[in-house]
């Protein structure tokens, strides 16, 4: 076993790996989406594809990616040069947008991988009925591109009739060809990265400190659970709907607790929906994941070793665990944000003292795109909108701040203005939308967007029919809205605008903590 010096170096030093790949990957990027808002995730992963190091990210790609490495393993088996992609969220992939990038890192005169590498990027637009590839669709094969495991590099060499299959049914071509580039680069960093620590310290050693990670971080997810009450805690919480019909869905979930090991069992929750907001079993692990990580107060590793005390009870043919061909595109953002609520919800039971109310609860998906009156181009935008983070016991919630799921930053307005014919009129924090409470809940956002040539937008939100809700006697934060024109407009909805038109979207509050004195 590694000294504890020896693993705190090591930690570092793989962890630095993954950061390093995401600033490539940023930085040779072509679309705003990741180069300005990061919607983009890396990891480092041991020769059995379990995760070993991940950089501070997107938790709902970081806990889902190992099941994309899986399937990349499994149905590509990657040689030296090559790079396996994969978004099928059937698959191991979560929303089509989400392409993964896996490739494997090989020692010398090594025939079998002893890492891989993998990074995942959110594309602005991977084909699919609407710009943006997050429409209101009732089948996945409506939301875009479906890639099953395939490499896109052999050998070292570009598949190019297969990238122009890919190009061919994406709008902006020329961004999507970039931003695949740029994942592809991202690997080949983490892999030289990984050779040079080989190369420093010997494969063996690497390798025993990698498991020793993983095992460490499973003593310290066994450490936080030991304290907690042992029992059974129970909650729901609910969608307001899926987009094509009106009716709330709902999340039910059973958090046993039984000494330093735990069990989180989805039975109860409603059938998958005709709407897009389906969530597959990845992304139900990676909210699972992401929930009991914070019960652990020490900057532990973020890896498979987590896991191991928890078992998960996932249903299939539910709204957390959907089967094809459900469409998928809102349960990646939206049902991802809910299923953290509700687990959140049940674990408030077992520690009141340290859970949060609910935050925004959703990442208000804003999607549009046409043809650029001052180019003749097409283009092709996404986003997601901040909103309130929920009070704790001791503190007030912050304001407009992405939470939970979501680790995106802002498109500058500069940025956004200067790249697509739409002008920012608004962009202010919603004053007064967080729930009251000993301890307040954050504000949202009002953002306001008037565009200057024809486009088609999607608005794929939640928490309009009710705000999130508060605990220990906090209110609820105040729900959220979407006006087009000045005229509201539901939470999901898909509108052809023409030129001066303009869209709203309020972001909701979130949660108070306490009664007030």
């Amino acid at each position: 076993m590694s000294t504890a010096i020896e693993l705190e170096v090591f930690r570092h030093l793989l962890v630095s790996i993954a950061e390093e790949m995401g600033t490539v990957l940023r930085r040779t990027s072509y679309s705003s989406n990741i180069k300005e808002r990061r919607d983009y995730s890396c990891a480092v992963y041991d020769a059995a594809g379990k995760t070993v190091a991940m950089g501070d990210h997107m938790p709902v790609h970081l806990g889902a990616m190992p099941l994309s490495v899986a399937a990349a393993i499994e149905d590509c088996r990657p040689g030296p040069g090559d790079v396996v992609i994969v978004n099928d969220p059937f698959r191991g992939g979560t929303h089509l947008p989400d392409i993964t990038a896996v490739a494997g890192v090989f020692a010398k005169h090594s025939k079998k991988p002893a890492f891989y590498v993998a990074s995942r990027a959110h594309h602005a637009d991977v084909g699919g009925m609407s710009p943006g590839s997050m429409p209101l669709a009732r089948e996945i094969y409506q939301e875009g591109l479906r890639i099953p495991p395939i490499k896109l590099i052999r050998s070292g060499a570009m598949d190019e009739a297969l990238l122009g299959l890919i190009l061919s049914n994406v709008r902006t071509q020329e961004e999507r060809r970039g931003d695949l580039v740029a994942q592809c680069r991202s690997l080949e960093r983490g892999a030289a990265r990984l050779r040079e620590l080989i190369a420093r310290y010997g494969i063996v050693r690497v390798e025993r400190n990698m498991a020793d990670l993983q095992d460490y971080s499973e003593r310290m997810m066994r450490a936080a659970l030991a304290p907690l009450q042992d029992g059974t805690y129970r909650f729901a919480d609910c969608l307001d709907n899926d987009g094509i019909g009106d009716e709330p869905l709902w999340i039910r979930v059973a958090l046993t607790i039984r000494g330093d090991s735990a069990v989180v069992d989805f039975t109860g929750t409603d059938p998958q929906a005709a709407g897009p907001v389906n969530a597959n079993y990845a992304v139900a692990v990676s909210a699972v994941m992401y929930v009991f990580r914070c019960l652990i107060s020490e900057d532990v590793p973020y890896n498979e070793g987590l896991l191991r005390p928890i078992r998960l009870i996932v249903p299939e043919g539910t709204l957390v665990s959907a089967l094809p061909p459900a469409a998928m595109a809102a349960g990646n953002v939206e049902t991802s944000q809910r299923i953290t609520d509700t687990l959140l919800g049940a674990m408030a039971q077992a520690v009141p003292d340290r859970i949060p109310a609910a935050s925004c609860g959703t990442m208000n998906n804003l999607s549009f795109g046409g043809v650029d009156p001052r180019t003749g181009k097409a283009f092709a935008y996404y986003e997601t909108i901040a909103g309130g983070m929920g009070a704790g016991p001791r503190f007030d919630g912050h304001s407009a701040t992405h939470t939970h799921m979501t680790n995106s930053w802002n498109t500058p307005a500069e940025a956004f203005e200067h790249q697509y014919p739409v002008v920012v009129r608004r962009y202010r924090i919603r004053d007064g939308s967080g729930g009251a409470g000993a301890r307040r809940g954050g504000d949202g956002i009002v953002r306001e967007l008037e565009f200057r040539g024809d486009a088609e937008v999607t608005v794929l939100a939640d928490r309009r029919e009710r705000g999130p809700y508060g605990l220990c006697g906090g209110e609820r934060g105040a729900a959220g809205a979407n006006l087009v024109d000045g005229a509201g407009a539901v939470a999901k909805f898909r509108k052809e605008l023409k030129a001066g038109q303009r869209v709203v979207v309020e972001s909701p509050g979130g949660g108070g903590h306490g009664l007030l004195s």
